[in-house]
Parts: C-alpha cells; sequence; structure tokens
C-alpha cells in the first residue's frame, strides 16, 4: 500500500543487481533509405541504456520480419541479417530487463498477428498495472474466442509481451484504434516504439518518465530515446514526443493524438547517469548539467586535495565541474577498458577476488602520493566504491576523498531502472558517515536534492526524484506485483 504522501510503506521484493540502465527505442520511416541499418545505428548510439539483447523488426509493408537476439548490438548484426530485414519502416530495441528475466523469449521487439496485419512493439520503461493487464487480455480470450495476436506467450514473461497482446487484441480495430483505447489503461512509465505494416507509432505515458524524441530525415522520419541517436543517423531534432501523447507517422504524414492529460515526472536520474552526455533532455544538455551539478558538489563539500579525477565515464563531467569551481587541477587517474563488453562467462573465485580490475585500472604515476577527490555519479550497494578506494589506496594514493553527484539512493525504482532492493541499498541502513568508513574513504560527500535539481534548471515538480525521496508519482500495487520476476509463472493466453 502507498500511505498518504506517495511513500513506499511495505517492504521490497528481491532483486539481483543494482543501478542498470533502462532501454532503448528506436523507429524509422523512410521509404528508399536501408531503414534496417539506420536502426542498427541508433541502437548503436543506445547501446548504453541496455547490453543484455538487441533487435529490430522492418516491414515492407506486406510483412514484418524479426531479428533479434542475446547480445550487444554489435554481436546480434551482421550484413547479412540487416540485408534480410528490408522495407521503408524498422523498429529497435536495446534491453536491460526491469521486467522478466534475460532470456532470448524476451528480447524486443515483440511480435503479434493483428486482425488487420501485423505488429512489432519496443518499450522502454516500467508498467506498475501489469497484473491488471494481463486480467484484463484473459477477459477479453474468454469473451471473444481465439483471438488475432494472441498466441501462446508462456515462454515470454515481461510487461511488453502482455501490452502487445492487448493491442493486437480487438477484432474489430486497427492497430491505432487500439492503442487509442488501451493506451490510457496502462499505467506506469512507457516510452514506446512500435510499427504495423505501413504506420510508425510513439507513444508517451502521461508522466514522461522516459525519455522520447522526434526526428527529421531528408525522406523521412526517426523516433528515439535519446538526441544522440538522431545525431548518429544525421536526423535532425524536431521536438521531443509529449507525454500522454500517440504519434503516428506514415505516406500520409504525422497524426498526433492525446490519450490521456499530461503530468510531467521526467526521471531525474536520467540527468544523473542513464542518458549520453551528447544527448538533450528537456531543452538541457545532459553534459552541462552534470558539469554543474560537480560545480555544486565542490561547493558543498569542499577538501583540500592535489587532483580531481573521475570514475569514468559517467562521473567524469561531475569531475570537470568539481575541479572548476574548486581549483583543484583534474586528472585523469582511472582508465576504463572500453573494449570489454559485456560476457556470459562466469568469473571463478580467484578471478573474482580481482574485483573491478577488469573494467577500471589505476594510473600509478598520476596519483602516488596525491591528495584525491574521486567523483562518481552514484552509490548503490557501496560495492564499487570500496573496491575503487582500495584500488586507489593500493596504487599509492595518500588520501582518498569520494564525492557523489547525486544524493544517496535510498528507494528502489519501478519504472524502467533495476535498483537493489531497499534492503539492499547501502544508504537506507548507514549514514554517509558510516557509508564513508565501510568504504574506507578519508570522507564522502552527496550533492543535495536540491542542489542537483537546481543544477537541471527546472522544477523540482517536474521529475519524479522516488529513487532519492521515496515519493513515487505512479501510484504502486501491492509488492507481490511488483518483482522483476512476478510474471515469470507461465500464462497461456489461448484456450487449451
Amino acid at each position: 500500500m502507498i500511505r498518504g504522501d506517495g511513500r513506499l510503506s511495505h517492504e521490497l521484493l528481491p532483486g539481483e543487481k543494482g543501478p542498470q540502465d533502462a532501454c532503448g527505442v528506436f523507429g524509422v520511416w523512410a521509404p528508399g533509405e536501408e531503414v534496417a541499418k539506420l536502426t542498427y545505428y541508433g541502437l548503436y548510439a543506445l547501446q548504453h541504456r541496455g547490453q543484455e539483447s538487441a533487435g529490430i523488426a522492418a516491414s515492407d509493408g506486406h510483412r514484418i520480419l524479426v531479428f533479434k537476439e542475446m547480445g550487444l548490438v554489435s554481436q546480434v548484426f551482421n550484413e547479412n541479417t540487416l540485408a534480410m530485414l528490408t522495407g521503408h519502416i524498422a523498429v529497435g530495441h536495446t534491453r536491460y530487463s526491469t521486467t522478466g528475466s534475460s532470456v532470448w523469449q524476451n528480447a524486443q521487439p515483440t511480435f503479434r498477428s493483428t486482425a488487420t496485419g501485423h505488429l512489432a512493439l519496443g518499450h522502454n520503461g516500467n508498467l506498475v498495472n501489469t497484473h491488471e493487464l494481463r486480467d484484463l487480455l484473459a477477459a477479453m480470450n474468454d469473451e471473444l474466442g481465439v483471438l488475432p495476436g494472441t498466441e501462446d506467450t508462456s515462454a515470454a514473461s515481461t510487461d511488453t509481451e502482455i501490452l502487445t497482446a492487448l493491442l493486437a487484441a480487438h477484432p474489430d480495430r486497427t492497430v491505432e484504434e487500439s492503442a487509442r483505447v488501451e493506451l490510457p489503461r496502462v499505467k506506469g512509465a512507457f516510452s514506446l516504439v512500435f510499427m504495423d505494416d505501413h504506420t510508425l507509432y510513439a507513444a508517451r505515458d502521461p508522466q514522461g518518465v522516459r525519455p522520447l524524441v522526434l526526428g527529421r530525415l531528408e525522406r523521412g522520419w526517426v523516433v528515439s530515446s535519446e538526441t544522440s541517436a538522431l545525431d548518429i543517423v544525421g536526423a535532425s531534432f524536431v521536438r521531443e514526443i509529449e507525454p500522454g501523447e500517440l504519434l503516428a507517422i506514415d505516406e500520409h504524414g504525422l497524426r498526433s493524438t492525446k490519450f490521456a492529460e499530461p503530468e510531467p515526472k521526467g526521471c531525474l536520474f536520467e540527468f544523473v547517469y542513464l542518458a549520453r552526455p551528447d544527448s538533450v533532455l528537456s531543452g538541457h544538455t545532459v553534459h552541462a548539467v552534470r558539469t554543474e551539478i560537480g560545480r555544486r558538489l565542490a561547493k558543498e563539500h569542499p577538501v583540500e586535495a592535489d587532483l580531481v579525477i573521475p570514475v569514468p565515464e559517467s562521473g567524469t563531467p561531475a569531475a570537470v565541474g568539481y575541479a572548476q569551481a574548486s581549483g583543484i587541477p583534474f586528472a585523469q587517474g582511472i582508465i576504463k577498458n572500453a573494449y570489454i563488453g559485456r560476457t556470459f562467462i562466469q568469473p571463478s573465485q580467484t578471478i573474482r577476488q580481482l574485483g573491478i580490475r577488469l573494467k577500471l585500472n589505476p594510473l600509478r604515476e598520476v596519483i602516488h602520493g596525491k591528495r584525491l577527490v574521486v567523483v562518481d555519479d552514484s552509490i548503490v550497494r557501496g560495492n564499487t566504491q570500496r573496491a575503487i578506494v582500495r584500488m586507489l589506496r593500493e596504487a599509492g594514493a595518500a588520501e582518498v576523498h569520494v564525492r557523489i553527484s547525486s544524493p544517496p539512493v535510498v528507494w528502489p525504482c519501478f519504472y524502467g531502472i533495476d535498483f537493489a532492493t531497499r534492503a539492499e541499498l547501502i544508504a537506507t541502513s548507514m549514514s554517509p558517515e558510516q557509508i564513508c568508513r565501510s568504504i574506507n574513504a578519508d570522507s564522502l560527500g552527496f550533492v543535495s536534492l536540491e542542489q542537483l535539481v537546481v543544477a537541471t534548471g527546472m522544477a523540482r515538480e517536474s521529475f519524479c526524484r522516488a529513487c532519492f525521496d521515496g515519493v513515487y508519482p505512479i501510484p504502486l500495487p501491492s509488492a507481490e506485483k511488483l518483482g522483476k520476476y512476478s510474471l515469470e509463472t507461465p500464462v497461456r493466453l489461448n484456450h487449451e
């Protein structure tokens, strides 16, 4: 249940990982262009939002072909697979799982047959009334019999699969008509890019929790999670998809429908960590905001030191800002392996004890004997920072002062980021002083929520800040319906 102030009052279900990226969605409507290749490059630009699986669906006006696989975009696709995905419309997706296991069956785009053709859909976000939607779909199935698009989904266990089935389940409606009916029922965070055989669609939840933008090609249109992907494919930014808006793009141009009244609550953590620094959110460049956060962090938590070094890459802009405001020189004291990708090989205990060395390694000649300010974007469990501090001390750092460009994360996210559970979040049970001792730092400072918001140049009320203050702008269901794996029990939507 939710208390009157909007805070969660029950204990939360266990999870496995702490802060993981959201998903990335991309769509193209461009007759005469190689839409699959455009989508491939768009997904490449959105790889940071999901590294578990990738997929592309393309339509030539008669059929939709989907290719998806586990792994990074560069691992999933090659010239041969892209050559198969012909047509004038494409939808792409990079996934980090927030509902359902990380398995091929849950990779996106999802696919359905409909009364009028076919449907493919990609989703960034997380729904909070999935069980209610599943019950609605089951009732429709019982009432109308076997419906177009309600193929067996026992192998899939995601909110996206249920949403796709709902949009495809109306035998007397087009996909666009179904979306106008069903989207007002959907609660939670959703930035959707989907298509039928002839039309590209985009839709965003009334709160606009996750970003979604529209771009213009010389001979077509693009929709994307972030503006950085527009830049990659040579599309010019037109505008954001508005919260509560359904956009349709076909040979007749653009059609916009408002399916719900907007109540903007964009994710504040997008500015801290999720979005690429070269993207623009709500008219503000992410890099500029992160640099300003660093400046404000320096004013709130000054310290005497010799160097400011970032934890690459997400800590770099804030470290630059901290150095600017403090007058302490900036340096690259930690090197990140940019080519590590995602591995499915489980480490042995010996390798595991090496900690994060596979990704990060210190520059000993830079940091030896120096008093360091180490800037990172967040602390969740504390394991990463503990390993970094130990690594820097072993490399000869005289002092290690940790500065974090976000407030303490004390509440989980149910809108598309897979944080640890509340019991696993280190800041729920420890004060900053206790966390400092736990990670063996000489000092620790978090930017305040007030100064973080000020750095964005936007109003506090325009953000979802739930992971920092526990106020969830979209009401949540009971705890047993919130778990990442709550849909893992197979549910058959067909009559047996």
